[in-house]
C-alpha cells in the first residue's frame, strides 16, 4: 500500500506537503514508511486481530495475559512514535500534513476500534489525532473509517 500511495502522489502531482520536495522533509516521511511495517502496523494490526477477529473467528476469547502482552507491544510502539516521529512538531515531518501522518492515524485506527482507547492517556497523541483529522477532513476521516468502526458489534 505505501508503493500504491508513493505512486498516486508523484503520478497525479499532489500538493507537496503530502509526499515533500525538500529532502530533509521526505527524508523523514520515507523514515517513518518503513519504520511503521515492524512497529505501528505490525503491532496495532496484532492487538486488533487479538482483541476482535481471532474470538470472532473461534467464538473464544484471547487469553488475557496473551492480550495484555499485545497491548504492551503497542504501547512501547505507541511511546517511540511519540519520542521520536511527533517530538513536539504538530505532524511527522514538520508544520504540515503527510503521507505519514495519514498513514499512521490509519494503523492506529484498527486497535482503536477495537476498543483499545490508545489516546485517551496520550494527549501529545490525541492533539496530533485530532490534526490529522481537521487535516484530512473531519467528516471523510470518519467516513472512510465507518465500517472498522463498527467492528466491535460482529
Amino acid at each position: 500500500s505505501i508503493a500504491i500511495l508513493l505512486y498516486l502522489v508523484q503520478k497525479f502531482k499532489t500538493p507537496d506537503h503530502w509526499y515533500p520536495s525538500d529532502l530533509q522533509k521526505r527524508a523523514r516521511v520515507d523514515e517513518y514508511l518503513s519504520w511503521q511495517h515492524a512497529n505501528i502496523r505490525a503491532k496495532g494490526s496484532k492487538l486488533f486481530l487479538s482483541k476482535v477477529l481471532l474470538p470472532l473467528l473461534t467464538g473464544q476469547p484471547l487469553p488475557p495475559e496473551k492480550l495484555e502482552f499485545a497491548t504492551e507491544e503497542l504501547n512501547v510502539a505507541l511511546k517511540q512514535f511519540e519520542e521520536k516521529f511527533l517530538q513536539d512538531k504538530p505532524f511527522i515531518a514538520g508544520s504540515e500534513i503527510s503521507l505519514a501522518d495519514l498513514v499512521a492515524l490509519v494503523e492506529l485506527m484498527q486497535p482503536a476500534c477495537a476498543g483499545y482507547d490508545l489516546f485517551e492517556e496520550r494527549p501529545k497523541l490525541r492533539e496530533w489525532r485530532r490534526r490529522v483529522e481537521e487535516a484530512v477532513g473531519k467528516q471523510l476521516f470518519q467516513e472512510a473509517h465507518e465500517e472498522i468502526m463498527n467492528v466491535k458489534n460482529l
